[in-house]
């Protein structure tokens, strides 16, 4: 029986390990498109954007990922090669569920979560939610309260950029985010200026959008809405003091998508916080930097278990 056992988990770790693309149907019959790649503690990539999707980070900085874990790379739910729910379920609690019914699919039992930019709600939210099954959190330019990631960096850099720190439009408290957000978006079009806020050049900025157009169909549904869904409108700052889990808070001096000083209020017990000389995109501009703070969090921590 016991040799039994041993094969039957020996069989389970390598269908893992050899695992490549597939497709997970979801118990609300949602197709998520899931790539596994590279040896090691298993990751959950959980992407940003709202819309991004996890191809760009497998072609920009797969190489130094999955040299270090076994990354499942998700498309959420109406993202890229993922399809949409027909009830339109976009919640938080259904993103989780997605989460959870991955890591049992995969025969997980406890794994790693990192995520980008505005999935920094997902990834809180999960951590506070599952405590048991993660093992360390890697957050890499993370907004956990979006509001004040628009309100206290990125419009304020704009309007700089723009040159329009003396209209009041942009500061009225009395005028709705979203106004100001689509009259910014068409200025910094126009001026063809966009890239200063999250790149270091417009020839990266040119890169990534070619990459998103090297997938065919993209699925665009969940970033209509992300950003304006009630869901991940909260502050999550509020839920890190009781998050114990270790957690590699990583941010960029000039990463003015989320803020620099956004880590302020930021309070997991057991975080080690790691200044980056960067701005919003180190996974394709500051690879060297990633790779020294994984490298170091992972030391710090002595040893990460599954």
């Amino acid at each position: 029986m016991k040799r039994i056992i041993y094969i039957l988990a020996w069989l389970l770790l390598c269908n893992l390990s050899n695992a490549q693309k597939q497709t997970f149907l979801t118990s609300d019959s949602v197709s998520l498109f899931i790539n596994v790649k590279g040896k090691g503690t298993p990751c959950l990539y959980i992407h940003g954007g709202p819309g991004s999707g996890s191809y760009w980070m497998e072609k920009f900085s797969g190489d130094i990922l999955e040299e270090r874990f076994q990354i499942i790379y998700l498309d959420l739910r109406g993202v890229c090669r993922s399809s949409s729910p027909s009830d339109g379920n976009y919640t938080m609690e259904r993103m989780l569920q997605d989460f959870e019914e991955i890591r049992n699919h995969l025969g997980i039992h406890n794994w790693i979560i990192m995520g980008h930019s505005f999935s920094g709600t997902m990834v809180t939210e999960y951590a506070y939610r599952h405590p048991d099954v993660i093992s360390a959190i890697l957050m890499f330019n993370c907004s956990l309260y979006l509001n004040e990631s628009i309100t206290q960096s990125w419009i304020p850099k704009a309007t700089e950029l723009l040159g329009l720190q003396a209209e009041t439009f942009y500061k009225s408290d009395t005028i709705p985010v979203n106004d100001k957000l689509q009259r910014l978006f068409s200025l910094l079009n126009e001026n063809d200026i966009m890239w200063k806020l999250a790149y270091s050049t417009k020839e990266n900025e040119r890169i990534m959008n070619e990459s998103f157009s090297e997938i065919p169909n993209w699925n665009h549904d969940f970033a209509g809405i992300g950003m304006s869904h009630p869901d991940y409108q909260k502050n999550f700052k509020t839920h890190t003091n009781a998050i114990k889990t270790p957690v590699l808070f990583f941010y960029g001096k000039y990463d003015w998508t989320i803020g620099p000083k956004h880590y302020k209020g930021v309070n997991f017990p057991n975080m080690y916080l790691w200044k980056s000389k960067g701005g919003h995109m180190p996974f394709m501009e500051n690879k060297k930097d990633v790779e020294k703070s994984l490298d170091r969090f992972s030391k710090k921590i002595q040893r990460i278990r599954v």
